[in-house]
């Protein structure tokens, strides 16, 4: 039986955060959009799944500074987005 490391934040928690803080900006916004290819209503529909949340940290791990910031921002480690976003996937 695997245990889950209490010192990790939630994988969809960090995901949701990280969609709040993306589309807090109207440009990075639209690139998140123009990248998954998700327009906004299926963005909101689907926010909640772990596929739409895996591709939100996958978009911000692919430009090296929105993905600082946004750790920054939600006072985690870059790491710890990329740990959710790894959770996240293997689902």
């Amino acid at each position: 039986m695997r245990t889950r490391d209490t010192n990790l934040p939630d994988a969809d928690v960090v995901g949701l955060q990280a969609l709040v803080w993306t589309i807090g900006d109207p440009d990075r916004a639209s690139r998140l959009i123009a990248v998954t290819g998700l327009d906004p209503d299926d963005l909101r529909a689907r926010a909640g799944e772990p596929a739409v949340l895996a591709a939100v940290i996958g978009y911000l791990e692919s430009y090296e500074p929105d993905l600082v910031a946004c750790a920054s921002a939600l006072n985690m480690s870059p790491e710890a987005l990329v740990a959710a976003h790894a959770a996240l996937e293997a689902r």
